[in-house]
């Protein structure tokens, strides 16, 4: 009987860990990976309410606060991926330039909506508005994706004209434009993680799991999907 580890996982690393899970597999022919993404609020909120599940793959704030309330095994959090947030507009649009700090916030001012995640990213460009001071002026354009919304979606029904999320989430979306990711000087970097859930009863498959995703061998399925090895 082959090994089923069952994991849920955050939208932003749906199709990156579709291919990783594959290439375990190819290696590992005698485990199963099922991995369930949604999104990341109703992931974490899920996994408090004591759902069954063998790991966990969530931002790594979202990982912190599981393990301290003892969802996920401390000392089992193993670092996957950086993921950057990048901008897009529907296609066809006129681009705006994003190139600088003061180019991007421009654009922001001038959009006529805005969209952004519940997710980690949505939750720093919201200080960043906060920090530029521009947030009342903004606040009845922006459009906040529900949880396992994507803002790309959005953007392609025309519902948003300036959205922001992770890379990873951005690609191969029909009828958007990506216009590339922020600035280096508000880059918003999201550090993805796993880890071992607390009531899975195969603790070490999970971690030899994790262990391989961290390894060099994914990196460039990593690259590959808009994101850069941990």
């Amino acid at each position: 009987m082959p090994t089923v580890l069952r994991l849920i996982s955050s939208m932003a690393t749906k199709a990156l860990l579709a291919d990783l899970v594959s290439l375990y597999q190819t290696q590992n022919p005698d485990v199963r990976v099922q991995v369930e993404s949604v999104g990341g609020v109703d992931a974490a909120k899920r996994v408090q309410a004591g759902e069954n599940f063998d790991g966990v793959v969530l931002a790594s704030d979202a990982i912190d606060k599981l393990i301290t309330s003892g969802h996920v095994l401390a000392g089992s959090r193993v670092d996957l991926v950086l993921s950057g947030v990048a901008v897009a507009v529907p296609a066809g649009q006129t681009a705006p330039d994003i190139s600088t700090e003061a180019a991007l916030k421009a654009a922001i001012l001038a959009a006529p909506s805005l969209g952004y995640s519940t997710g980690p990213s949505g939750v720093q460009l919201a200080k960043q508005f906060e920090a530029w001071g521009i947030t009342e002026q903004i606040q009845d354009r922006i459009v906040q994706a529900k949880p396992g919304v994507p803002v790309g979606a959005l953007i392609a029904q025309g519902k948003v004209a300036l959205g922001f999320q992770q890379l990873s989430e951005m690609r191969g979306v029909a009828g958007i434009t990506v216009l590339g990711p922020l600035p280096a000087a508000v880059q918003i970097t999201t550090t993805f993680s796993g880890s071992v859930a607390a009531n899975s009863t195969q603790t070490e498959a999970v971690r030899a799991l994790l262990a391989f995703w961290a390894s060099p061998a994914c990196k460039t399925l990593k690259v590959e999907h808009g994101m850069h090895a941990a």
